[in-house]
């Protein structure tokens, strides 16, 4: 059974650091890289970060660029989004996603198979 089991989040002030993680299991393939998205109440999903497992490349919106970063171990199971200099916009729930095997890691949700159950991240001003 694939799963995306996630874990971390919680709440913390504004400049403030938190760091999410997601273990990737029962994957019959290796998945081609991995993104983060988040979700605020009212707000359709946004894409966040996405790092490729074989080169670790990484991306970032923009608007979290040279704050978060994504990492992942060398098997490619498990992958981390650390978060710093956390604003209250940033408040959110945030998932990480895997794609189907062979695709690459697009911006919108539509082009994943894969969710964690998500974490909630509070940001307080």
């Amino acid at each position: 059974q694939v799963q995306l089991v996630q874990s971390g989040g919680g709440s913390v002030q504004a400049g403030g650091s938190l760091r999410l993680s997601c273990a990737a299991s029962g994957f019959p393939y290796r998945t081609n890289c991995m993104a983060w998205f988040r979700q605020a109440p009212g707000k359709e999903r946004e894409w966040v970060a996405r790092i490729y497992t074989v080169t670790s490349t990484t991306l970032y919106a923009d608007s979290v660029k040279g704050r978060f970063t994504v990492s992942q171990d060398n098997a490619g199971i498990t992958v981390w989004l650390q978060m710093n200099s956390l604003k209250p916009e940033d408040s959110a729930v945030y998932y990480c996603a895997a794609p189907p095997r062979d695709n690459g890691c697009i911006f919108s949700s539509s082009g994943y198979a894969y969710w964690g159950q998500g974490a909630q991240v509070t940001v307080s001003s």
